[in-house]
């Protein structure tokens, strides 16, 4: 089992950047894909960015391509999402997602097996 904590979240003005941080407790933390997904009220949660558990393949929502990065660090167990040039539609809850399909980049949220608790990030216009 793995637990995540995500971090990171807060308030910014538009075009300003925030960096997402997600701990995950375990030691089988480099064997799972990791993802990135945001929730707004009423909406289903949507896929923003996956990385591979090696690290070597990574995908995006085309609304966040050249502008938000994906890595990890499988020696410190975390994972991390840079976005720069925020907009005031990437105001959400932010979530991190852990998933056993690991060599390949799962885009929907059904394919992730363990979830963090969120982290809101406003974007101000």
């Amino acid at each position: 089992q793995v637990q995540l904590v995500e971090s990171g979240g807060g308030l910014v003005q538009t075009g300003g950047s925030l960096r997402l941080s997600c701990a995950a407790s375990g030691r089988t933390f480099s064997t799972y894909g990791m993802g990135w997904f945001r929730q707004t009220p009423g909406q289903e949660r949507e896929f923003v960015a996956g990385i591979t558990r090696s690290g070597g393949i990574t995908s995006y929502a085309d609304s966040v391509k050249g502008r938000f990065t994906i890595s990890r660090d499988n020696a410190k167990n975390t994972v991390s999402l840079q976005m720069n040039s925020l907009k005031p539609e990437d105001t959400a809850v932010y979530y991190c997602a852990a998933s056993k399909m690991s060599v390949v980049v799962v885009t929907g949220a059904s394919g992730y097996d363990y979830w963090g608790q969120g982290t809101q990030v406003t974007v101000s216009s």
